[in-house]
C-alpha cells in the first residue's frame, strides 16, 4: 500500500505532501486541483512503462506543467503585505514525483535538458531517481539511485555495483534496469506500479463499444474505455464473485439482474428488470445504468490491482445512484488501495460512511493545498539535492 504521495511544481501542486490509506478520497471546489493530483498519479504509473517523458511532452512539456507561481512563497506575500513576486531562483527547474511504499518507496526528479541543436531540445530529462527502503530516504536505506547516467544499486555486501552507465535522459531506470538477479527491488517495484488501473472516462453514447456485441474471450481486467464490458462481467460470473455481481446490480436496480448472450464466440450485454418481459440490450440502456454496469464490471475485478484510481466516477449516473457506487468502491477497498476524486456530495458521504480518509483541496495564491491542515499533520518527505 502507498502511505505517502509527494508531488512537487506540477502546475498547481507546488509542493504537496499527503498520506494515503486504503480508501481515500480527494474533493474540493473546481479548479482546486484536483485533476492535477490523478494526472500526477497517472505520470507516477508511466515511469514504470518508459512513458513519462511522453505523457509530459503531450501536456506541452515542462513549460505548460511547471508551478507558474514564484519559487518560494513568503509569509508576507500570504499575509497580503507585499506583492507576489518572482525572486532570483536558488534551485535548478526540477518536476518531482514520489512515494513512500510500505515495502519500497520511489522519487523521480525530471528537468530541463542542456542546451543543444537536437530537434528533441524541448523534451523533459530525467535527472535523479532513487528506490529506498522504509518512510525516510536517507543514505542508509538507499537500495537503487539513478543520478544523471549513472545507476547504481548496493548489492547484498552492502557496497555499491554499477548497473548502468548510459542511461538515456528519455528512459526511467524503472523499464531499463529492472532485473530478478542484480536489482529485484526494482523489478517488483516496477511490476507493482503496473498494476496500477485508472479509469477516467467511459463511453456510454449511442456508438459506444460497450452497446455492441463483441468478440468475448476471458477478461479479469476491463478496458479503460469499456469496450470489453460483456466479456469482463462473464469472467466475473465464471471466475469471479458472481453473488456480489448480482448484489450490485440489485442494490442499484431492485429486482434487476444481468445476463451475457453470446452468440457465435460474440458477447452481448442485456438486463432483465421487473415487469418487463424480456431483456433490454445494451444498446437499449440509458447512459446512466450503462455506466453504472462498467463501473461493476471495473471494481469487481477477478484480478484486482494494487491501488485503482477513479476520476469523477460519478459522470453521468443519477444521484440516486452514488450510495450504491460507494458501496461498491468501498468494497473494491478491501482488496485494493483506492484512490478517488469526486466533488458529488451524496458519493461523497457514502464514501465517508465507508470509513474513507477524505482530503479536501483548496487553492491559496495559486497552489493547492489540503484545508483544515498545517504542516505538522504533513508526512515526512525529503526531496533530495540534484546531482
Amino acid at each position: 500500500m502507498l502511505q505517502t504521495l509527494a508531488v512537487q511544481n506540477y502546475r498547481t501542486l507546488r509542493d504537496f505532501v499527503i498520506p494515503l490509506e486504503p480508501l481515500n478520497l480527494i474533493t474540493g471546489a473546481n479548479g482546486s486541483g484536483k485533476s492535477n493530483i490523478y494526472k500526477a498519479l497517472r505520470l507516477l504509473a508511466e515511469t514504470a512503462q518508459g512513458g513519462v517523458i511522453g505523457s509530459l511532452a503531450r501536456e506541452g512539456g515542462l513549460a505548460s506543467t511547471l508551478w507558474a507561481g514564484p519559487e518560494t512563497l513568503s509569509a508576507a506575500m500570504r499575509r497580503g503585505e507585499v506583492p507576489i513576486q518572482g525572486t532570483v531562483r536558488r534551485k535548478p527547474v526540477s518536476l518531482g514525483l514520489g512515494f513512500v511504499g510500505s515495502e519500497f518507496s520511489y522519487s523521480i526528479d525530471l528537468g530541463l535538458p542542456a542546451p543543444s541543436s537536437s530537434a528533441f531540445s524541448l523534451d523533459p530529462v530525467i535527472k535523479s531517481e532513487f528506490v529506498w527502503a522504509g518512510p525516510v530516504q536517507r543514505p542508509s536505506a538507499m537500495l537503487v539511485e539513478r543520478k544523471g547516467a549513472l545507476v547504481r544499486s548496493r548489492g547484498d555486501d552492502g557496497e555499491w555495483q554499477i548497473v548502468h552507465d548510459r542511461m538515456a535522459g528519455f528512459d526511467s531506470m524503472l523499464s531499463q534496469v529492472a532485473d530478478p538477479r542484480r536489482t529485484p527491488e526494482m523489478l517488483a517495484l516496477r511490476e507493482q506500479i503496473r498494476s496500477w488501473r485508472f479509469y477516467d472516462h467511459f463511453r456510454t453514447d449511442a456508438q459506444a463499444p460497450a452497446r455492441m456485441p463483441q468478440i468475448g474471450t476471458h477478461t479479469p481486467v476491463l478496458g479503460h474505455e469499456g469496450a470489453d464490458l460483456a466479456a469482463a462481467l462473464q469472467t466475473i460470473r465464471e471466475i469471479g464473485d458472481p453473488a456480489a455481481l448480482d448484489q450490485a446490480v440489485n442494490d442499484a436496480f431492485p429486482g434487476a439482474a444481468i445476463e451475457i448472450e453470446s452468440r457465435d464466440g460474440r458477447f452481448e450485454t442485456t438486463m432483465r428488470q421487473h415487469g418487463l418481459l424480456r431483456p433490454l440490450k445494451a444498446v437499449e440502456l440509458s447512459d446512466g445504468t450503462l455506466r453504472y454496469l462498467l463501473w461493476i464490471a471495473a471494481l469487481l475485478s477477478p484480478r484486482p490491482p494494487e491501488l485503482l484510481v477513479l476520476n469523477e466516477p460519478e459522470t453521468s449516473l443519477h444521484p440516486d445512484l452514488l450510495p450504491a457506487l460507494g458501496r461498491l468502491i468501498g468494497q473494491a477497498a478491501q482488496r485494493s488501495q483506492v484512490f478517488v476524486v469526486s466533488h458529488a456530495n451524496r458519493l461523497i458521504a457514502a464514501l465517508q460512511e465507508q470509513g474513507c480518509q477524505s482530503l479536501t483541496l483548496e487553492k491559496e495564491l495559486g497552489e493547492t493545498r489540503v484545508a483544515a491542515r498545517d504542516e505538522f499533520d504533513r508526512p515526512a518527505w525529503h526531496w533530495p539535492a540534484r546531482p
